[in-house]
């Protein structure tokens, strides 16, 4: 037994891991040290493959048992053939990214779905930041403005556009906050926003 399988996956990851069904082929990008994939394996079946650009990452992907590899995904997803997972997962990812468009149709070349999340700069909090003179800093956004690796903010409705200019269909959307759904004011009230996506037709 690998050393996540026995343990509860964060909110965030549990969600991802609820969407996926079993004995899915599932690409994880940027999938940092494999929980997610580890517990997907164990509790669902699936067939995993996960990159990650972190060499430790790459190690603890290794002990628990997560096939992985050291990628650089501004390179794109060439390595993949078109249509050889049923989920792309990109979690808490696409912010940091050049070429964020780019990444999302890359995702739905190489996959039938693809579920993004990020967080939503819309949230109630960040607001309130930016109001007294401040880019912020929170759970979901952890990092001074000087050193952040997150470049492109947006918020629900700037996804939602981008997947329609691009014949992209919202499938499903959850917003949570601390652990929480958020079914009122979601992108005011809610800090991570979860999309399932797909093409359309």
């Amino acid at each position: 037994m690998s050393q996540h399988s026995a343990t509860t996956l964060r909110p965030d990851l549990q969600l991802i891991a609820d969407w996926i069904p079993a004995r899915a082929r599932v690409l994880d990008l940027g999938c940092g040290d494999g929980a997610l994939l580890a517990h997907l394996q164990s509790h669902k079946q699936v067939v995993g493959y996960g990159v990650e650009i972190d060499v430790g990452n790459i190690a603890r992907c290794v002990t628990a048992g997560v096939n992985a590899v050291q990628g650089d995904l501004e390179a794109g997803l060439a390595d993949f053939h078109d249509g050889s997972f049923d989920h792309v997962i990109l979690s808490q990812t696409i912010q940091a990214m050049q070429h964020t468009e780019e990444i999302l149709l890359e995702m739905l070349r190489v996959g039938r779905e693809a579920i993004v999340t990020f967080p939503n700069f819309g949230f109630w909090e960040n607001r309130w930041q930016i109001l007294q003179g401040h880019m912020p800093v929170s759970e979901t956004i952890p990092y001074q403005w000087y050193d952040t690796p997150n470049i492109h903010w947006c918020m629900l409705g700037d996804f939602e556009a981008l997947c329609a200019k691009n014949g992209i269909g919202v499938l499903e959307r959850v917003v949570m906050n601390e652990g929480r759904r958020i079914r009122v004011l979601p992108n005011l009230r809610g800090s991570l926003a979860f999309y399932r996506v797909a093409r359309r037709g």
